[in-house]
Formats: C-alpha cells, structure tokens, sequence
C-alpha cells in the first residue's frame, strides 16, 4: 500500500478526499489529513510519504512552500497539487516541481482518482524498475563468484569468446596486477563436518568467517574472491602485497574465531588462463595440513609430492612389529612402532592416499586379531561404519594419536584376557581346532581330549571367548576358507574339503550366511 498525505486548509474538502476516494482500491492508504503546510512536515518526519496531495493556496505555507520542503523529505516522491486557482503561473512553478498532476476546484472526484490511478501506475513501473535493478545487483556477486570457480577449474577458454572479454571488464578482471597467487582459505575443525551438524552458531561463524576475511582482503585492495564452500574462500592475490594481507588475515580470524585457519597458497602466474594451475596448488597446499599441521599459512612450494613408501614389505614387516608388541603387551615398544608406521605415512603428500593407507592399518589390525579369535569393532564397541572417524582428521598427527588410543585399548584388553586363569586353556584349544581344521570337529570331541565335560567346556569357552565353541569354530573355517579361495588352482570342493565340509551345498550356505555372498561370487570378485 503506498501512503498517502493530504494537506487542504478547506475542511470540507479535505475531509471530501478523505471519505469519497476509494483509497484501498487504488493500492494506498492516508496516513494523514492535515490542514496546514507545518503539519503536513510533522507527519513527513515522522515516516515516509509516497504521496502527497496538497492545495497549492494554504495560510502561512503555501502548497509551493510545503511541495519543495516534502521533496527535501524523499527525492522520489509524488506530488498532486489541487487548486481552485487558475493562474497559469501556479501551474508553471507546480510542473517546475514535478507535479504529477494539477486538480482543479471544485474538484470532480473521478478526475481525482484518474490522477491517482497514473500515479500509482508510475510508482509501480518504479518500483518494478528498482526491484529488477536491485536483482541485478544482487546477481553481480553471484554470477562473478560462478565466473571465478569456472575459471579456477578451468572450464572457460579466454580469448575466444567475445562475451567473456566483456565479462573481464564488466568485473574489472582487465585490471588485475600480474603476477598473482590463487590463495585458498579455510576454516579448520568445521570443515568435515555435515550440514546438518551444523548449529546455528556454526553457521554464524561460518558466514562470519567468509565475509571477515572477503573485507580484509579488499583492505588490501584485493577485490576479487569468491566463495568455494560454507568453509573455503579463493582470493586473487597480487604478488605484491600478499604476506601483508595474509598477516592481516590470520590476525583478524585470532580476534574474532575459536577455530583455526588454514591459508593454501598457489604459485604466480600471468594470466587469467592460468588461473586454474594456481588454484589446483592451493588446494593441494590446503590438503597439506594433513603433514605441516593446522592453522598456518602452506605454500604448494612446501607440499610438492615426495617419494611413496620405498617398499610395501617396509609396511607390512613395521605392522608384524607392532603386532608382536601387543601381544607381549610392551608398552614402549608399541609406542615406538606406531612412531616408525607414521614416520613412513609422513613421506606420503596426498590426504586421499593417507586415508586409505590408515584405513589399510587398521584392516590389518582386525585381522591380525581375528588370528586370535577376537574381533576389532566388538573389543572396541564401534560399528564398521564408525571408522568415517577417519576421514574427519585433518592431520597425520590426529590419525596417529587416534590409532595410538586404540591399539593401546586393545593391547590392554589382550593382556587381561591372558591374564585370565582358564586363558591358556582356551590358547591351547584355538591352536589345536586351527590345526584340524580338515577334520569334522565337535565340542565333544574337545572336551574329551582336555578331560572336561562337554558342556563345562562349552560354559567355560563362552565366558572366555565371548562366543560359543560352534560360532568360532565355524568363524575360523569361514576365514581360512576366504584365504584359501585366493588360490585360483584349488576347486572350490577341495577348499570345503580342507576345512571340514563334507557336503559342498552346506559349505557354499554357510559361507553365504558368513560373508554376504557364495564361495563363487567371493572368487570372481577378488580375482
């Protein structure tokens, strides 16, 4: 509704105006009926007017007087001047200031709205024309922060397309000082975290963060960036000038952030065609993190890839170490261990391959246990899924100090299950059934050879074990029968053979039921 101030000194007809025009219907509202031009100031102070409709002869102040102070109010504003004076030299001095409209009296109330009606049609093409232009400055940021991205992962071709040469000068691009740096900066800690774990103080910060850091940058008269993520802002940043406004940065994000911050910076380069090399450095310099730590500034210089493990068997000789040292539950050296492990993850600079190796790591943790007849995700109460921890560590030193908590955990609870009195019974019992394996064993045949009641052993494996003699004797099968279905020259009923399974269609189900899949589908999938 577009607000209306009407100024009459003639009572009648002010309060005419107010009764019989159908103001609602024309999209407005009077938001004051004033019979002097000193009231009608008053309520203009008071909140915006988009109307105003005035007598031009009042006492005191004339409709002329009130018009030209109105105009002081709002640049934009809409006049209609009604008089019953037909002086054409008040029409000149009302048209000189912008009059819309000029009713005479007495006034037919249909000519009234007709003025009304053009006037509201003129403000809403004004306010259309507004609304577009605000949408298309609103769309400047958006569209230059796609045109930076596109041109980071270098998905546009200059120079051959007319259109994006007039988008360099339409974004000043054409200005930009070469040599420059692509930096990328990126809030630590929230980084790997969902959306939708995301509070509304996160996110505050979040956006806080983007735009702090977007303010500094054009301090330093570096204007061009744009938004990659929710946590990660590129800058173009000039070869000169860059330290200074990196230190700005992180000197800023200490005053107003808890979290950290991590800055990748790419090498110079001399065109806007070279952006993307730049960039793609960043990111790596961003991911190094993982190596040099959080919260400081990475040059890709520093990052460049080094040599991989010099060998495979260096990996698996460091685990078999720290293997032996949990079992023999020595501290120190299972320290020391893991300390040669990372010290070779170290020497990698990719966060994509150290991910995977550490997942590898503890692939062959679960493993080495299952020699033992123990299971990882049951000693530790985690699910396999769990193990997405990972993926959220910035650095090798948070992998390392997670995997040192759960290998010690580990190490601590095979040591109490050693210590136990009936452990060394059941040691005996596991190594005699892995022997004879080929055989058709049952708990009563185990129990006889131990000299024990059949079910006092089967009580006494359950409390030490945790599982009944036929779940880890159909376990152990299961496994050696996995490793054995590696060997492509072996048929499959001589493996069912080789661990105790006389008819082939109750193997092929029982491996089904273990793994999710027949001893067939195992085999062409692993080969």
């Amino acid at each position: 509704m577009y607000k209306v101030l009407l100024a009459d000194d003639e009572m009648l007809d002010l309060e005419g105006m107010k009764q019989f025009i159908p103001w609602s219907e024309l999209g407005m509202e009077v938001v004051g009926a004033v019979n002097n031009g000193f009231s009608a100031c008053e309520v203009m102070e008071k909140q915006p007017i988009d109307i105003l409709v005035t007598d031009i002869n009042m006492p005191n102040m004339s409709g002329l007087e009130l018009a030209r102070r109105a105009i002081g109010y709002k640049s934009d504003l809409r006049i209609l001047f009604v008089s019953g004076y037909q002086d054409f030299h008040y029409v000149k001095q009302a048209l000189s200031l912008k009059a819309v409209s000029y009713v005479l009296k007495p006034m037919d109330d249909n000519e009234l709205i007709a003025s009304l009606t053009s006037v509201k049609q003129a403000l809403d093409e004004e306010k259309q024309r507004r609304d577009a232009e605000e949408t298309y400055q609103d769309m400047i940021p958006m569209a230059k922060n796609d045109l930076l991205i596109r041109l980071f992962e270098g998905e546009l071709s200059w120079g051959q397309s007319e259109k994006l040469q007039k988008l360099t000068v339409s974004y000043r691009l054409n200005l930009l000082l070469w040599p420059l740096h692509v930096v990328v900066l990126e809030l630590d800690d929230l980084a790997w975290m969902p959306v939708e774990h995301v509070d509304a103080a996160q996110q505050e910060m979040l956006n806080s963060f983007l735009y702090e850091m977007n303010e500094v940058a054009k301090r330093h008269g570096m204007e061009h960036g744009c938004k990659l993520s929710r946590y990660r802002l590129a800058i173009l940043m000039p070869d000169n000038g860059i330290h200074e406004c990196i230190s700005d940065m992180y000197r800023t994000a200490k005053a107003l952030f808890s979290g950290s911050m991590t800055v990748g910076v790419g090498e110079a380069v001399y065109g806007l065609d070279q952006l993307n090399i730049s960039y793609q450095q960043a990111l790596e310099a961003i991911d190094g993190k993982m190596f040099f730590g959080k919260g400081q500034r990475i040059d890709y210089v520093d990052v460049r890839r080094a040599p991989a493990l010099d060998d495979a068997r260096i990996l698996e000789f460091r685990l078999d170490a720290l293997f032996n040292a949990m079992s023999h539950y020595e501290l120190v050296r299972i320290h020391d261990e893991i300390d040669n492990l990372f010290y070779s993850v170290n020497a990698l600079r990719s966060k994509f391959t150290v991910h995977n190796l550490a997942m590898y790591m503890v692939w062959k943790l679960d493993q080495y246990l299952h020699t033992l007849g123990e299971d990882l995700f049951e000693m530790l109460g985690m699910q396999l899924h769990n193990l997405d921890v990972l993926l959220q560590f910035d650095t090798t030193q948070e992998i390392r100090s997670w995997f040192v908590r759960k290998v010690f955990e580990i190490s601590e609870i095979l040591h109490q299950k050693a210590s136990s009195k009936n452990s060394k019974l059941i040691r005996e019992i596991l190594k005699m059934v892995k022997d004879q394996l080929h055989e058709n064993l049952t708990l009563k045949d185990i129990a006889y050879q131990f000299s024990f009641s059949p079910n006092y052993l089967g009580h006494l494996f359950k409390e030490e074990v945790g599982k009944t003699f036929s779940e880890v004797l159909i376990q152990m099968r299961m496994d050696r029968a996995r490793e054995l279905l590696k060997d492509p020259v072996l048929k499959i009923y001589q493996i069912a053979d080789q661990v105790g399974y006389r008819y082939l269609p109750y193997f092929s189900r029982q491996f089904k039921d273990t793994f999710g899949m027949t001893p067939m589908e195992y085999r062409k999938r692993e080969g």
